[in-house]
């Protein structure tokens, strides 16, 4: 499939010029609303109105002709507007337009159309209309409504206020960096705030006092948590200031696709650590914050998951404070809670577990036993991190600790993404999971009697083993689907057992 445009899209200059629309119902009320979006002169050719239309261009002040359709009604129209309702008309009324070379559209008959009529989010002088070439006018609309929920209302006001100070920043400022650092900073901080909370002066303060700064811009750094995988779990705030970021700085963990959705020329840099293969240490990684934020860059620092659970966010936000580098935390959707959506499990389940404990795991690899250990005895469920190659000292610990072999556990490769696994089996056969050679990503597990309440549907039994032992067939046999039932029967014993 091609993917170069049938239509090239442009926006006409219609202030103060007529546009002409044809029509007496629904078809021309419509174009007349979309053109009341813009300065036109609109003239309405409706010899017999609806009366709901009628009253429309009476209330709008919208000039009418009541006359029959003749062809020297089009003179002097930049556009014409055919929506009859009847498609024979419609084809007299754009033939007459195109005879005095004037752009034509006639509704519903996309062969008729010297352009197309996008749905429009307006946010004037800014505005954005989205087309699909006339094959899905539902789905423009749904674009449309999706895009108008992440613009700001105050937008267009934001974009008035800019133009009036184009000129000094051009005289001003010197090209490049300086005047793009300029402008990022007028609609992504104070300036913009300002307008949004409708204090007009403060936000012009704001304006000329970071005109008068010049080059000298200071930099901000975003710890950014990019969750656990899937593009559409990006948080909003974190894809605009991925927008934004003069830089991005990331994990091994996080997926090229969401690297992919900041800034097309912000510089990219991976300091990709992995368990075992560190590219940079985590001192070099604070030395690189602190050194891009002191060159006056906004930076995203982009962590799988969420930054402030095992992403170390910690040291870096200490490195950033000690050397004065202002930085603000950006939340993402935690892995665990990816896991959790993927099995359909409930972390905490009224009457069984109340607590919830998150752990890498190595916590358990320890001589210690940690204080949290008389917590899964006593029912949390717990989430362990990157836990594979930690799962038999885990199991051994818990068990020794009173938890019992039968606990239900649920193991999931590659949280939220398209090649997510979801295998579900006991603690006691949770060692196997460290020889498995057939899972290569981040794999997390869960452990708790409110496991149980999970939907193992989709997922394939520890005990099969290998890829070379698991169905080839795709979907799961009968027989898993009833070793999951047969766990959820186990674990509801024990909840009557303990008096849930």
């Amino acid at each position: 499939m091609s993917e170069q445009l049938t239509v090239f899209p442009a926006f006409f200059r219609v202030a103060q010029k007529c546009v002409a629309v044809f029509g007496n119902g629904d078809e021309a009320y419509a174009k007349v609303r979309l053109l009341l979006n813009t300065q036109a002169r609109i003239i309405a050719y409706a010899d017999d109105a609806e009366p709901e239309y009628a009253r429309f261009l009476a209330d709008k002040g919208i000039t009418r002709v009541v006359a029959p359709f003749d062809a020297g009604q089009v003179e002097g129209a930049v556009l014409v507007f055919a929506a009859t309702g009847d498609a024979a008309d419609d084809r007299r009324i754009v033939a007459a337009a195109r005879a005095a070379r004037i752009p034509a559209n006639a509704v519903d008959q996309p062969e008729y159309c010297d352009f197309l009529t996008p749905a429009l989010v307006n946010r004037a002088p800014v505005a954005v209309a989205i087309g699909t070439e006339g094959a899905g006018p539902i789905l423009a609309q749904m674009i449309r409504a999706q895009i108008d929920q992440l613009l700001q209302p105050s937008l267009g006001s934001l974009a008035a206020l800019a133009q009036s100070y184009r000129i000094a920043a051009e005289k001003l400022l010197p090209r490049g960096a300086p005047r793009r650092q300029f402008w990022k900073r007028f609609f992504t901080g104070g300036v913009a705030a300002h307008v949004a909370a409708n204090d007009v002066s403060a936000a012009r303060r704001e304006a000329t006092r970071l005109l008068k700064a010049g080059s000298a811009v200071e930099g901000r750094v975003y710890l950014v948590g990019a969750g656990p995988g899937a593009e559409d779990l990006l948080t909003l705030r974190a894809q605009r200031v991925m927008m934004e970021a003069d830089v991005l700085v990331y994990d091994a963990l996080v997926p090229q696709a969401i690297v992919d959705m900041g800034r097309r020329d912000a510089e990219r840099l991976s300091v990709g650590k992995r368990k075992g293969c560190h590219s940079k240490s985590q001192d070099e990684i604070n030395a690189l914050l602190v050194r891009l934020g002191r060159e006056g860059k906004r930076v995203v620092r982009l962590k799988s998951g969420d930054p402030l659970v095992y992403g170390r966010a910690g040291e870096e936000m200490a490195a950033l404070r000690e050397a004065g580098i202002g930085y603000e935390i950006v939340p993402g959707i935690t892995s665990a809670f990816a896991a959790a959506a993927d099995f359909e499990l409930p972390l905490t389940l009224r009457g069984v577990a109340s607590s919830l404990i998150f752990t890498t795991g190595h916590d358990l690899a320890g001589d210690v036993l940690p204080d949290w250990a008389r917590l899964a005895v006593s029912g949390a469920t717990i989430s362990v991190y990157l836990g594979r190659t930690v799962a038999a000292s885990v199991a051994a610990r818990l068990i020794a600790a009173g938890l019992h072999r039968d606990t239900t556990v649920a193991v999931v490769e590659n949280a939220s993404r398209a090649d997510r696994r979801l295998l579900h089996g006991t603690l006691g056969e949770l060692p196997g999971l460290e020889t498995r050679d057939d899972l290569d990503g981040p794999v997390m597990v869960i452990i708790g009697d409110a496991v149980a309440g999970a939907n193992f549907e989709r997922s394939e039994p520890l005990s099969l083993g290998r890829t070379s032992d698991r169905p080839q067939d795709g979907p799961r046999k009968d027989g898993a689907r009833k070793d999951g039932a047969q766990l959820q029967d186990q674990n509801d014993v024990r909840y009557h057992g303990q008096g849930a």
